[in-house]
C-alpha cells in the first residue's frame, strides 16, 4: 500500500510503499477513502509537542473508509461498511478518568497519527471499540473533518455550559471555528466570530454568525462589550497566544472560556488578568477532542445536514504542500486527501 511517512522530525513526509497491516483482536481493518488534514498533524510532524510523536509515522486522524478486515472478537462492525477514526485511537477503559466519562484524559490513552499510524495510507488499523459509525449516505470527505474538527468544537461548546438563546462567541475560524459556528447555531446559540482575516469572518457570516469582528482591525473585547455586554461562553480555535488573552474579555461576568486551539513550541505560554478571573467569577476550561459518545454526537448533527465542512480536495502526494500552505494560513476551511 501506499503511505506518507515521517522519518524525522521536521522533515517532509514521503510516499512510501508498506505491507498492507493486519487487524489482530478487537481490531478493524480500514480501507481509507478520505483523511482531513489537521494543525495537529503538522505540529506532530514539526515535533512541537512533548512527548514527541512515535517514528516512523504515518499521520492523520480524520479518517474515513469501508471495514476490510475484522480482528477476532469484533461483532459491531461489518465488512463494507462505512467507519471513521478519531484522534482518540484509544483509552484504557478502567480508570478513575475512563470510569467518569472523561476518557479523553486517560493517562493511557493512544493517539491516531500520533503513537498510532494514521490515515494518511490506503488502509490502516484501528481498534473498533473507539470507531465512528457513519450513515451508508453520507458523503466521506465532507464528514471527514468531523472526525477531529467535528468532534472537539462540539464537546468544546458543551462545555463552556451555554445554553439555547444564549451568546457563544468562536475566536479563530478556520478548519476548526467555521464547523464551530454551525455547531453552536445547531445548539440553539447565538454566535459572535472574531478573527483576523475577512474572508474567513465572511464565511462565519454565512454560517450564521450574527456579528463578525477582525481582530486586527478592532478591540474584539471591547466590541462584544459593547454590542451585547459580553458573551455566555466562548472557544478558542485559533493558536495565537492574544486570541486566549482575550477570551476572558469576551465573557461576561460568570462566562466560561474553553480551550481547543494548541499552539507549538515557545507560543504555549500567555498573561492574564488574576483580578478578572476571580473578580468575574470567569472559567476556564480546557477541551480535549471528544469522547465516544461525542464522535457519534457530532457524526449525527452532520450526517443529519445541520453541520457542513466546507472542504477541499487533494491527492496525498500533495502533503507537503499543503503544511506549506498552512503555515502561511492560506487554508480556509479544511483541506481533505483523496486516499481512495
Amino acid at each position: 500500500m501506499q503511505a506518507a511517512v515521517l522519518r524525522a522530525i521536521a522533515t517532509p513526509l514521503v510516499i512510501e510503499t508498506l505491507p498492507v497491516p493486519q487487524p489482530r483482536r478487537g481490531e478493524v481493518l480500514i480501507k481509507v477513502a478520505a483523511c482531513g488534514v489537521c494543525h495537529s498533524d503538522l505540529h506532530a510532524v514539526d515535533g512541537d509537542w512533548t512527548p514527541l510523536p512515535t517514528l516512523p509515522l504515518v499521520p492523520g486522524h480524520e479518517v474515513v473508509g469501508h471495514v476490510a478486515g475484522l480482528g477476532e472478537g469484533v461483532e459491531h462492525f461489518r465488512l463494507g461498511e462505512p467507519i471513521g477514526v478519531p484522534w482518540m485511537y484509544s483509552a484504557c477503559g478502567t480508570c478513575e478518568f475512563c470510569l467518569s466519562g472523561m476518557e479523553t484524559i486517560c493517562l493511557k490513552a493512544e493517539a491516531t497519527g500520533y503513537t498510532k499510524p494514521g490515515g494518511y495510507a490506503e488502509y490502516m488499523i484501528a481498534d473498533a471499540a473507539f470507531c465512528g459509525r457513519i450513515p451508508e449516505a453520507a458523503d466521506l470527505y465532507e464528514i471527514a473533518p468531523i472526525l477531529c474538527a467535528g468532534v472537539t468544537t462540539y464537546r468544546g461548546i458543551k462545555r463552556t455550559g451555554a445554553r439555547p438563546g444564549q451568546w457563544l462567541t468562536v475566536i479563530g475560524i478556520g478548519g476548526l471555528g467555521h464547523i464551530a459556528v454551525q455547531y453552536a447555531k445547531a445548539m440553539g446559540l447565538r454566535v459572535a466570530a472574531v478573527d483576523v482575516s475577512e474572508e474567513k469572518l465572511e464565511l462565519a457570516r454565512q454560517f450564521g454568525a450574527e456579528m463578525a469582528f477582525n481582530a486586527a482591525t478592532t478591540d474584539p473585547v471591547r466590541a462584544i462589550r459593547e454590542s451585547i455586554g459580553g458573551s455566555h461562553g466562548a472557544v478558542v480555535t485559533a493558536v495565537s497566544p492574544r486570541a486566549f488573552e482575550q477570551s476572558v474579555g469576551i465573557v461576561r461576568n460568570g462566562g466560561t472560556v474553553a480551550w481547543i486551539g494548541l499552539p507549538g513550541g515557545k507560543q504555549d505560554e500567555i498573561r492574564l488578568s488574576i483580578a478578572a478571573v476571580v473578580n468575574g467569577e470567569v472559567s476556564i476550561r480546557g477541551s480535549s477532542v471528544g469522547t465516544r459518545q461525542d464522535l457519534q454526537e457530532a457524526i449525527d448533527f452532520a450526517a443529519n445536514g445541520l453541520v457542513r465542512a466546507r472542504i477541499e480536495k487533494a491527492p496525498l502526494a500533495d502533503i507537503n504542500g499543503i503544511f506549506a500552505r498552512m503555515k502561511k494560513a492560506e487554508i480556509n476551511g479544511r483541506v481533505v486527501l483523496a486516499i481512495a
